[in-house]
């Protein structure tokens, strides 16, 4: 008898097998569709009953979010009225693995009056949803991980697997790019990450602080305690950047005794320190302080075209930001 923990693996199996069934499928009618949902001046709009719904509407987001603009209408309430949402513009995409789910097969005349392009995706190739669709996309597998036979999996795994091969290759054929990604994605982290650079939340102007080369120690300490970020940028009389003085570098310096304090700052600072421009991502100015070596740094000078010190970025400005 089998355990537990094989039959979850034996599941896990069947419906990758399931989805390698599909490469093969990934042919000329996959091409049609592309370029037909390509040259559509309108939407694509999904539909689909029971489980194949729950995939179209994962199909559509992945499509609406990725640059190809897409809904998902359910077919039950398409006869209702909802079908007015359907224009002779668009590409509809209708999912049924038997292609001969009632509702979807309800709203077929009403496409074809509107005038919409109908691709069916199904798991039987000669039903009447195929029979009926301009381009058959057959998604068929061989067997349901479901030992009944009876509740979709592998055929709904398998679905999603080929909507997501349609929808990143139309993301391809649109030249479709991550800022343009970000624009759909405004919210959350990963919006932060995609969206947020670092002019957007460096300390500049008054709050930067930057001394010159001949300042003390002494002096640049009670700028770092004034300004509040644990360092200090060091500049020559053009402005352009010398090196970066911490507080860390200061309580180190401590071990020499107090007479360091009168010292130039030039002599306890660190030179060349790693530097960022202002139009970078956050992210990246993440990976530079993360990445660096023997240890990670939490603060990072922003330069301009000139090597000119602009602003300090710190570390829990980025926290602060949810870019972290």
């Amino acid at each position: 008898m089998e355990t537990t923990l094989t039959h979850a693996q034996k599941v896990l199996r069947m419906e990758a097998e399931a989805i390698l069934e599909l490469l093969p499928r990934i042919d000329e009618n996959f091409l049609a569709a592309v370029d037909m949902i390509l040259a559509c001046q309108g939407r694509a709009v999904i539909t689909g009953m029971g489980k194949s719904g729950i995939i179209g509407r994962k199909m559509a987001a992945t499509l609406a979010s990725t640059g190809t603009p897409s809904f998902y209408l359910h077919p039950a309430e398409g006869i209702h009225g909802d079908l007015g949402m359907v224009t002779s513009e668009d590409v509809v995409i209708a999912l049924s693995n038997s292609g001969e789910t009632g509702e979807v097969l309800n709203i077929l005349p009403s496409l074809r009056r509107i005038g919409a392009k109908i691709v069916a995706m199904v798991g039987n190739a000669g039903s009447t949803l195929a029979k009926n669709a301009d381009v058959v996309l057959n998604v068929g597998i061989s067997k349901e991980a479901c030992p009944l036979g009876l509740a979709p999996t592998s055929s709904t795994t398998a679905a999603l697997a080929y909507g997501d091969a349609l929808a990143l290759t139309l993301l391809e054929k649109r030249h479709f790019t991550a800022n343009q990604f970000a624009i759909f994605h405004p919210g959350g982290s990963l919006g932060r990450k995609l969206l947020l650079t670092v002019g957007n939340i460096m300390h500049g102007g008054d709050e930067n602080p930057v001394v010159n080369g001949a300042t003390t120690v002494q002096e640049a300490l009670f700028v770092i305690t004034d300004k509040g970020l644990g360092a200090v940028s060091v500049v020559d009389i053009e402005g352009r950047m010398l090196g970066i003085l911490t507080d860390g570098d200061i309580r180190r310096g401590l071990s020499k005794g107090v007479d360091f304090l009168k010292r130039p700052v030039t002599e306890l600072m660190t030179r060349e320190p790693k530097t960022i421009t202002e139009n970078k991502l956050a992210a990246q100015a993440l990976h530079i302080m993360e990445s660096n070596k023997p240890k990670p740094i939490t603060v990072l000078p922003v330069i301009d075209a000139e090597n000119k010190v602009i602003g300090l970025l710190h570390m829990t400005d980025l926290v602060r930001q949810g870019v972290v």
